[in-house]
């Protein structure tokens, strides 16, 4: 998955832009307590560990919706 794919997801799935400073952004939704943060670098590829964990944060699977 692309970081451009895993922002899609997020913002797909009600997550908003909150704050961004340089190449690094934090995406929050309510009911969830804490930001999801996210270093956003286009179209590389987003490193296996790093997605599962960004995924599992949002309360999300990687086919998908929750």
């Amino acid at each position: 998955m692309k970081f451009s794919e895993l922002v899609k997801l997020l913002e797909g799935n009600g997550f908003n832009l909150v704050r961004q400073k340089g190449s690094i952004r934090y995406y929050a939704k309510s009911g969830v307590d804490k930001l999801i943060r996210v270093d956003y670098h286009g179209a590389k590829e987003v490193p296996d560990g790093t997605c599962h964990a960004i995924l599992k944060a949002a309360g999300l699977k990687k086919g998908g919706r929750r």
